[in-house]
């Protein structure tokens, strides 16, 4: 199989410190990649979700027939987050001058990863882990630039990934503000002293998939754990639990003011954004256009342009707009 190769050559960066969990529908060989995804969040998205498919206004099935020539088609899925990435790589490439068609809501990865190999949509905003996990490869290196490598070498010849950005969507362990100020914690291992008198929430399968990992990696033993699925956060906030499985561009974050522990041993692997194009269908000005935005974004970038999307209720498109206008990039 064939390896695309970003053109200006350089390399995925590393996973950022935090990361959070998603739905139950989530692929299930996920877990053996580092072990993520497996909350939900209020923000809608779903990188993991592998579940049927389901289509929206700006996209069908993979019957639909390629754009016309020379003209680059943005999909995404149908949750938030992923409309949002396509539009900031849909205006992108305008300001560049490329001829841009729009299908976003489409539905679910089986949907969309056809309809890509067909040559139907051009380019995805894509999380490496989890697709990597969805095409049945697995990583011992949780980091990006290993899941990269697995990820190039696993896509058929015609497909392949441009550029990773620092955002992540992935799985944390998040604390209030006043625990991380009166206790000092920033990073998971700095739980170590304080599990033992901590109860810790997530979604219902959340204790099966992650207790013996947290022993085993960091050595966390807690009181108590409690399901608590989409209340997690909340339940952080009003200290019902002290210690929450949020994923990481989960706007609640920002409005319940929490903090993300850092993850450093990347216990929870590897979810960057990652544009996944047919090569067929893309050119230099569509990479290197692609490949800025991915140099710009970050996951505490991200989460602030969630909070617009998903608590503000602000247009997905206006909020692009802004972003890259911000970012220099139109």
């Amino acid at each position: 199989m064939s390896t695309f190769i970003p053109l200006n050559g350089s390399t995925a960066p590393k996973p950022a410190g935090a990361g959070p969990v998603r739905r139950t529908a989530a692929v299930a060989a996920l877990a053996a990649l580092a072990l993520a995804a497996t909350a939900c969040s209020s923000s809608g998205g779903d990188p993991l979700g592998g579940g049927a498919s389901t289509s929206a206004a700006g996209g069908a099935g993979t019957s639909a027939a390629p754009a016309p020539g020379g003209t680059v088609v943005v999909g995404s899925a149908n949750f938030p987050e992923n409309v949002l990435l396509g539009s900031i790589y849909a205006q992108a490439l305008r300001a560049k001058g490329v001829k841009v068609e729009e299908k976003f809501n489409i539905g679910s990865r089986e949907v969309l990863y056809g309809q890509l190999q067909s040559g139907s949509l051009s380019v995805l905003p894509e999380y490496n882990g989890a697709l990597l996990a969805y095409l049945g490869g697995k990583s011992a290196d949780p980091t990006a630039a290993a899941v990269n490598a697995e990820l190039t070498k696993t896509l058929p010849a015609s497909l392949g990934i441009l550029e990773s950005s620092p955002a992540e969507d992935k799985d944390t362990l998040s604390i209030s503000q006043e625990s991380a100020d009166k206790l000092g914690l920033k990073t998971i291992a700095d739980l170590a002293a304080k599990a033992g008198e901590f109860t810790i929430g997530g979604p219902p399968e959340f204790k099966s998939r992650q207790e013996q990992p947290l022993k085993d990696v960091y050595g966390l033993t807690f009181k108590e754990w409690k399901s608590t699925g989409e209340t997690t956060a909340n339940a952080v906030k009003d200290g019902s639990i002290q210690v929450g499985n949020v994923f990481s561009t989960d706007p609640k974050i920002t409005q319940l003011k929490l903090v993300p522990l850092a993850d450093p041993k990347n216990l929870f692997g590897a979810q960057n954004v990652t544009p996944l194009v047919n090569k067929a269908k893309v050119d230099a000005t569509t990479t290197g256009a692609l490949n800025a935005v991915s140099a710009k974004l970050d996951t505490a970038g991200l989460l602030a342009l969630m909070k617009k999307v998903a608590v503000d209720k602000e247009d997905p498109s206006a909020v692009a707009k802004d972003w890259l206008k911000s970012s220099g990039l139109s």
